[in-house]
């Protein structure tokens, strides 16, 4: 019995020693491979398989550095390959074994993957005999043979343009230079810096800085400043010297400048806290971005995708594309607004501060918004020194305000509004006339030595026609106590104030107090003539008013072209009341405060507005003139304008003029 199971040991010992000595498969061998490929563990892969007469010509290091590199630079992901062979193959006294595999990827080009033949030999080394990968360049991609190169290269999409509804161009693909020095022609010659930075506007330290850089070397073109394509005499003169370079470029281009800036916005470099919160969309350290406006708020739009292609560049052939993903271009908008309208709007300023925006009354397109002063989005395109940004935001009339966007103290322009609330309500009869004497009157001595203060005593008891031709502050100020404060309140709720402005670019909304509430009668008293704490945006101004023309509708402002109206508020007014108030709004121009914008070819109906910006009655403040205005021949374009700072010129009457010529130069 000893005996047997003494041989049985010996038997299992001798099976145990002949399969640790055996010498793994060809499969077996590749199988490793595979997983350690899989694994992307170069080195390993090297080490342990690839053929000693390979490793004669290609060193571990290039080996897996070139893996590493190719894989990083094409953004490999899901990376798999796969052994095809089907079972294991008695390979006898054979030295070569070809077994097939599949190998698949995921790319910033897209998908690529192939099948390939792995050549396994049989080599003699100091361990014994074991089966090595014949390893070559097409491992790594089977087009690739030595001595080709792989490349990766950008498929540049075209960002999407900004029109207008007549097809103006408001931001558009246009064209320019890059204007730049020949790196080593120029460094040690102060003279020639000196010129080049005379006609560039520069410093020359700026140049000698942008040599420094780490990647410049002699012969290399070294950027220094975009150049607008009408700038044709500097591009001459910069092309007469030896060491200056100029290179057609694409380059972002805003055609109105100034007038329509803070509409347009406009793109600059992405920088490090953008590209954190966008890195997830595909963008990169290299692209541009909206800043401002419609370039910021459409910038899903009209951002462009870039594609990619992964192409070998062969030695002695034409490349081959192994994979490709085309560019798609970011989508055109066209939005309301009317360019020339806008631009007209903006030169009627003539670089005063303010704002104005208009719309079309029974579609609520907006067909201007327009802030005064502007800069020139092309200057920021092109680039805009420290110096020249530090210039801009410290000019007292603030250029880089976006004033169409902010709210404003509308003054006597809210008064039909508060005529309106009190009609809906049935707080003021129209034709009942207040008995109101002498420029200054209080409720009682409640009111210690507050006073509301008119500008012009007729002569006569006041009704709504007469109060809204002479803008009569007492007469709405009785009204807006008639009505009271919880219904004042919820009247102007119904027109809009407190709430988002429904419109596609952001606008503050208008406030009706600092509380919200009108439960101070000197508050709301002077509520009711747009002093107070009230505050609207012209745009909403001009809303307003679109509901006195549109009868009693306020439509919802319109920023895109060919959009279906839609209304945001209803049965504001009676068909009856909006009759009425547009005929009292055509008396303010034919007889009352606006009379200066009667013209013969117009007839032009508003209200006009002082708004002073005061902390303590008795004091003087600052004064900002409005005017909200349209054409009741031609009752497609109401305008609200606003000029500010107007002290000691007429109130209202720069903001008369500016729209009357809007009017004038638009027929």
């Amino acid at each position: 019995m000893k005996k047997y199971i003494w041989m049985t040991g010996l038997l299992l010992l001798m099976f145990s020693l002949a399969a640790c000595n055996r010498m793994p498969s060809p499969e077996e061998r590749l199988n490793e491979y595979v997983k350690l490929w899989n694994q992307q563990k170069f080195s390993s892969m090297y080490k342990t398989y690839v053929s000693p007469t390979v490793k004669e010509k290609v060193k571990e290091k290039d080996f897996s550095e070139r893996y590493q590199a190719i894989y990083e630079d094409l953004e490999v992901k899901n990376f798999k390959v796969t052994s095809l062979a089907k079972e294991e193959k008695d390979w006898g006294e054979e030295k070569r074994a070809e077994i097939p595999i599949k190998v698949e990827m995921d790319t910033l080009a897209g998908p690529i993957q192939f099948e390939k033949t792995a050549v396994l030999k049989l080599k003699e080394t100091e361990e014994g005999e074991s089966w090595f990968i014949d390893w070559d360049t097409t491992y790594i991609f089977p087009e690739l043979d030595e001595g080709d190169k792989i490349r990766v290269e950008t498929l540049k999409g075209i960002r999407g343009q900004i029109f207008d509804r007549n097809g103006n161009s408001l931001a558009i693909n246009g064209r320019g230079y890059m204007a730049g020095i020949s790196a080593g022609e120029i460094d040690e010659n102060a003279e020639a810096k000196a010129k080049v930075a005379q006609l560039l506007q520069i410093e020359p330290q700026f140049i000698d800085e942008q040599l420094k850089q780490s990647w410049v070397q002699p012969g290399y073109f070294v950027p220094l400043k975009k150049l607008a394509y009408s700038e044709q005499q500097t591009v001459v003169k910069l092309q007469e010297l030896p060491w200056a370079t100029v290179e057609a470029i694409s380059m972002r281009e805003y055609p109105y400048k100034e007038a329509t800036a803070h509409l347009t916005g406009y793109i600059g470099a992405i920088n490090g806290d953008e590209l954190k919160k966008l890195k997830d969309k595909g963008y990169t350290e290299h692209d541009q971005i909206g800043k401002r406006g419609l370039e910021q708020l459409l910038e899903d739009e009209l951002k462009e995708k870039n594609g990619h292609r992964i192409y070998i560049k062969k030695a002695k052939a034409e490349p081959v594309t192994l994979a490709e993903t085309p560019a798609q271009n970011g989508k055109d908008v066209k939005v309301a607004i009317d360019a020339e309208l806008q631009k007209n709007v903006y030169e009627q300023f003539k670089g005063m501060p303010g704002t104005a925006a208009a719309i079309h009354p029974t579609t609520g397109e907006v067909l201007t918004l327009t802030s005064s002063p502007a800069f020139d989005p092309n200057e920021f395109v092109r680039g805009v020194s420290n110096e020249r940004y530090k210039e801009l935001e410290s000019d007292p009339k603030k250029p880089l305000l976006n004033r169409f966007a902010a709210t404003y103290s509308p003054g006597s322009t809210i008064k039909p509004l508060t005529a309106a609330i009190g009609l809906k309500e049935g707080t003021l009869d129209p034709k009942k006339e207040r008995d109101i004497q002498g420029l200054q009157w209080q409720k009682d001595t409640s009111w210690g030595s507050y006073r509301v203060t008119r500008v012009k005593d007729i002569g006569q008891p006041v009704n709504l026609q007469e109060a809204l031709t002479y803008s009569d502050n007492i007469y709405f100020a009785q009204t807006a106590l008639e009505i009271g404060p919880e219904k004042m309140v919820s009247g102007m709720k119904a027109f809009g104030f407190t709430e988002k402005v429904p419109f596609d670019y952001p606008i503050r909304k208008s406030q009706i107090s600092n509380s919200g509430d009108l439960n101070k009668e000197l508050l709301l008293s002077d509520t009711g003539y747009g002093q107070g704490e009230v505050l609207t945006s012209m745009l909403h101004l001009a809303s307003i008013y679109g509901a006195i023309v549109n009868d009693g509708t306020m439509m919802k402002p319109q920023l895109f072209a060919n959009t279906q109206p839609k209304q945001w508020k209803k049965g504001l007014l009676t068909v009856e009341d909006a009759k009425m108030l547009q005929q009292d709004l055509r008396l303010v121009v034919q007889k009352g405060t606006a009379k200066s914008a009667d013209v013969p070819s117009l007839a032009l109906a508003g209200k006009t507005g002082t708004a002073e910006l005061k902390a303590v009655q008795g004091t003087k403040g600052k004064e900002n003139g409005l005017f909200v205005t349209y054409d009741q021949n031609n009752p497609t374009l109401m305008l609200a304008l606003m000029v500010e700072g107007v002290n000691g010129q007429g109130g209202s009457k720069l903001a008369i003029e500016a729209s009357r010529n809007v009017f004038l130069q638009a027929k």
